[in-house]
């Protein structure tokens, strides 16, 4: 019988690359041969990687997958200071580009096997000469195991040119490493059955290499102009939303901050149910009696007293009342002075009692400097707190103005409209 991979031949190799970026962390990655994108598919998800790069000769096997690896709604809904660029491009492996120089990895898997002998040579010294990456992962069939597979003198896939021994592997490993300076380490993935590994080793043999320390991130193998050279075509190219883009940090804090400030209002609210009514008569029998001068510093006197409860950690937000003043003919007489209450709920409880709030925003005074800028947020005078309508308030104008315009004899439109007679058939 034909051996079975549990898990299948192909997951185990794009585990053992998952592995590898797990455990060292590159941050620019470029899959060469990436196909239809499944390793990059896996790949996306490890965000210590910043820029995730796909190369195939074949564009239309690029294109068939290419929009999955845009960013999913949650990326947007809850964005990370993680950056990632992903960038698909159609060219050979024969061929140089500078926009794939100097990664922390590359991979090739089951690629080599793909080209002629010939552009062997001219692949290691594209990857290893010109590229330089620290690392490289390079996995491709192991001829030994073939006969397991009934397949004694016949390759696996009708496209491959050529498929190696464990032997010819190794020479051909050694003399990249002797003259672009790395070093190798050999395993592989696809275990043999029991009594068989050592005589016939992995289905799929794989050489680590690693760039030697001193070994300089330059060109050993073409001239100074190569830099400048571009071959490749871009098919695909993606930011991921990330906390470094100002316009998401503001976007996410402000929401934050409403968010948290309409719950601790309600919190508030739901407390102090039992004596509004008396504390809202109060504030505006002491209002109707005061100019807009003593208004004005009654207001800030409130202010000053949140900001020093704020210092002692304040825990709940406070009562904050606004005036509009109308005046005619310029005269000082009121003709009618309006009280707009709100709830102010101090930044500096919002910033200690939210954990992602002061994360984001680093300090109070940076989420004070970005709210003051944001149109949704009304900040109090001094900007240490944020005000909040009192929906009861609306609700109770709402109520007053529908009984003026009753008690005006002015018809009240209904929100319900019958429906009208086709007059045209009456002409």
């Amino acid at each position: 019988m034909d051996p079975v991979f549990s898990p299948p031949l192909h997951r185990q190799r794009h585990q053992f690359v998952i592995d590898f970026v797990k455990r060292n962390k590159p941050k620019k990655v470029v899959d060469l041969g990436c196909s239809e994108c499944n390793l990059l598919q896996k790949l996306k998800f490890h965000r210590e990687i910043e820029l995730l790069v796909g190369v195939d000769i074949n564009g239309a096997n690029i294109k068939k997958k290419m929009h999955g690896l845009a960013p999913m709604s949650t990326d947007y809904l809850q964005p990370s200071f993680d950056q990632l660029r992903i960038e698909l491009y159609q060219g050979s492996v024969t061929q140089e580009d500078a926009r794939l120089r100097g990664f922390d990895l590359v991979t090739s898997i089951e690629l080599i096997e793909h080209l002629p002998l010939a552009d062997v040579e001219r692949f290691s010294k594209v990857v290893f000469g010109y590229m330089t990456p620290v690392a490289v992962i390079v996995s491709t069939p192991n001829f030994e195991f073939n006969h397991l597979f009934h397949q004694p003198a016949g390759f696996r896939h009708s496209d491959h040119k050529f498929e190696w021994t464990r032997a010819e592997f190794k020479s051909w490993a050694l003399k990249v490493c002797l003259e672009y300076g790395y070093a190798v380490e050999f395993t592989g993935v696809g275990q043999a059955p029991p009594g068989q590994q050592e005589r016939v080793g992995f289905c799929s043999q794989i050489g680590v290499f690693r760039r030697l320390e001193g070994r300089q991130n330059g060109n050993m193998s073409f001239g100074d102009d190569a830099e400048d050279v571009f071959q490749y075509t871009l098919l695909y190219s993606i930011n991921y939303p990330s906390l470094h883009n100002n316009n998401i940090l503001q976007r996410v804090l402000v929401s934050e901050v409403l968010y948290w400030a309409e719950k601790m209002k309600r919190n508030w609210i739901e407390e102090k149910t039992g004596e509004r009514d008396d504390t809202y008569a109060l504030c505006r029998a002491e209002w109707e009696g005061e100019e807009c001068l003593g208004a004005s510093e009654q207001h800030m006197e409130m202010e000053d007293k949140q900001t020093a409860a704020c210092g002692a950690e304040m825990k709940n937000p406070g009562e904050h009342q606004e005036s509009e003043l109308f005046w005619t003919n310029g005269e000082r007489q009121q003709e009618s002075l309006r009280l707009h209450r709100c709830v102010s709920v101090p930044l500096a409880v919002l910033w200690s009692c939210c954990p992602k709030l002061s994360a984001l925003s680093g300090s109070l005074s940076n989420l004070r400097h970005i709210l003051m800028n944001d149109p949704e947020v009304k900040l109090s005078h001094d900007g240490s707190a944020v005000l909040l309508n009192d929906q009861e308030q609306d609700l109770e104008e709402e109520e007053e103005d529908h009984d003026d315009l009753e008690d005006s004899g002015y018809p009240i439109c209904s929100h319900s409209v019958e429906t009208e007679e086709d007059w045209e058939k009456n002409v």
